[in-house]
């Protein structure tokens, strides 16, 4: 997720114990890494960084400089934090990318019709989807991010390129071929952020540690 030239490495959840740590979900690839970035910082400004970070189920406890009662910890519920897009590690590999850097880019067939923007990333367990929002009707429709479906990305132009369906190649309207299965919307603002192991990955932090 991306906050203008910030991007949003993780958030903050319930109180954990009494004595002010906190539960901390984390969007980068190597979960753990978000303790890596340094300080990070808030919607409003604030800045904390990360003291303590052990495994919990599905999320880290963490504890964070400057927090040291429940009731503090209590009040950081659901804050997320953020770091600058020029900390994040350069992309080695010309198949992987950012989320932030593909979220709001237009969508055109191979003929280079205009069939939507990009508006999220998710992964349900099977690969990265992208979810595009056709420019021409309500609704969303998810696609699998992988080479066939989506043959180019050019991030410099501000567009991928979708493979048009079955549909369209008998003329029925050039449309994206969709995944079965909905979108959970509360998803979008925390996507899962693993690197896929496809030729066409995406990411929203590297799965590297940062430097």
């Amino acid at each position: 997720m991306s906050d203008g030239a910030r991007i949003c490495l993780g958030q903050i959840g319930a109180a954990h114990g009494v004595s002010g740590e906190v539960r901390l979900r984390s969007f980068t690839s190597d979960l753990d890494a978000i303790a890596d970035y340094g300080p990070l910082e808030t919607e409003d400004g604030r800045v904390f960084a990360i003291e303590s970070l052990r495994p919990a189920k599905d999320y880290f406890v963490a504890r964070l400089a400057g927090i040291h009662d429940r009731d503090a910890a209590r009040a950081l519920a659901n804050t997320r934090l953020y770091v600058s897009r020029d900390r994040l590690p350069r992309l080695e590999r010309p198949d992987e990318f950012y989320h932030a850097d593909l979220i709001g880019l237009a969508v055109v067939d191979t003929a280079g019709k205009n069939l939507g923007t990009v508006i999220g990333i998710h992964n349900f367990g099977a690969g990265d989807l992208i979810e595009v929002r056709p420019g021409d009707r309500a609704g969303t429709e998810m696609i699998a991010f992988n080479e066939i479906n989506v043959p180019v990305v050019d991030i410099r132009a501000g567009r991928i390129v979708i493979a048009r369906s079955p549909a369209a190649a008998k003329g029925d309207g050039a449309k994206p071929g969709p995944v079965t299965g909905s979108a959970d919307n509360s998803r979008a603002a925390r996507p899962l952020t693993r690197t896929t192991r496809a030729r066409r990955r995406s990411t929203l932090s590297h799965n590297r540690k940062a430097r």
